[in-house]
C-alpha cells in the first residue's frame, strides 16, 4: 500500500489494544511494515483486545505485519524484540514507538520495592533497552524516529497547600516512572542531535478513553476531561514523521495537534472525523 510512511518499518509496544492497537492502524494506513509488540496473542480474560485481533485489523492494508509476543518486564525477552522485529519485516526498524505501560497506584510512602520495579521495568527500562536496540539501524541509515508514550501525572504536584484531586497522591509512582521516561528521552534526544534520529515524548492532555482506562474511571469524567483515541493517535503519528529538528522533545497531545494545525483523521487515514475536529 502506498503512502507517506511506505517503505519504513516500525515497532509499537501495548499493540494488543488502546492507543498502540490505534496507533498500529493509523501507521499501517499510511503504508508502513508492523511490528506488534505485546504479551496478549490470542485474548485477555479481562481487557478486550489482541495482537491477533491488532494483525486481522490491519490485514486491509496489504503491508507486512509480524506478531511479537514478549513480557516486556522481563530484560532477557525484550532484548531480542528489535531483532526479531527487523528479521521479520525484512529489513532495519525506522520508527520505534513504545506505548506498552505498567500502571500501578498506591502511596508511595508505602509502595515497597516490588511494586516500584513493577513499574519501572516497563516504563522506564524497556522503553531505553528498545531505543539501544535500535539506535545502530537508525544512526547507519541516517535517520529514524522514537516516540515515547508519557503521562500527565509526570508533573509534580504544586503546593503546599496541594490539590490531589479523586486520587489523591495515588499516581506518584507512576508518574515518576513518566517523569523519567521524559527525562530519557530529552537526554537522548540531545545525545543524537545531528544523527537524523528524534526522540521525543508525548502525552495526552486529556484522559484518553480507551478500553482499560473506560474500565476504570470512565463514568467519573466530564466531557471537557477526555479526548478521543483518534487524536491521540494522530499526535503520536506526527512525531513519526516529523523533521529531524524536533527531538527532545516533551510534548501534549492536543497542544500539537493544534501548534501544527494538524486536522484529526480517522484510524484508517481517511477523512477527518468531524467529532475530534478541535
Amino acid at each position: 500500500m502506498s503512502g507517506r510512511l511506505s517503505g519504513r518499518r516500525a515497532i509499537v509496544t501495548g499493540a494488543s489494544r488502546g492507543i498502540g492497537a490505534g496507533v498500529a492502524e493509523r501507521l499501517a494506513a499510511e503504508g508502513a511494515a508492523m511490528a506488534l509488540v505485546a504479551r496478549t496473542v490470542e485474548g485477555h480474560d479481562r481487557l478486550v483486545g489482541s495482537l491477533q485481533e491488532t494483525a486481522d485489523r490491519l490485514a486491509v492494508y496489504g503491508v507486512p505485519v509480524a506478531l511479537v509476543p514478549v513480557d516486556l518486564s522481563d530484560p532477557e525477552a525484550r532484548s531480542r524484540v528489535v531483532d526479531t522485529a527487523a528479521e521479520r519485516l525484512g529489513g532495519p526498524i525506522d520508527i520505534l514507538v513504545n506505548n506498552a505501560a505498567a500502571a500501578m497506584y498506591g502511596d508511595v510512602a508505602d509502595m515497597p520495592l516490588k511494586r516500584r520495579r513493577l513499574l519501572f521495568e516497563p516504563n522506564v527500562h524497556a522503553p531505553l533497552d528498545l531505543a539501544q536496540a535500535a539506535i545502530p539501524a537508525m544512526r547507519a541509515a541516517g535517520e529514524g524516529w522514537m516516540v515515547n508514550v508519557s503521562s500527565a501525572t509526570s508533573r509534580p504536584w504544586a503546593g503546599p497547600p496541594f490539590v490531589l484531586g479523586s486520587q489523591g497522591a495515588a499516581t506518584t509512582a507512576y508518574g515518576a516512572s513518566k517523569a523519567a521516561l521524559n527525562r530519557m528521552t530529552n537526554g537522548l534526544g540531545a545525545e543524537l542531535d545531528g544523527t537524523g534520529i528524534r526522540a521525543n515524548t508525548i502525552e495526552p492532555r486529556a484522559a484518553v478513553l480507551t478500553e482499560g482506562a473506560d474500565a476504570l474511571v470512565g463514568g467519573t469524567l466530564r466531557a471537557d476531561q477526555v479526548e478521543t483515541l483518534e487524536q491521540m493517535v494522530e499526535a503520536v503519528v506526527a512525531l513519526c514523521d516529523c523533521p529531524a529538528d524536533v527531538t527532545g522533545a516533551s510534548l501534549v497531545s492536543l497542544d500539537l495537534l493544534e501548534e501544527w494545525g494538524i486536522e484529526v483523521r480517522s484510524l484508517d487515514g481517511t477523512a477527518p472525523d468531524d467529532s475530534t475536529t478541535n
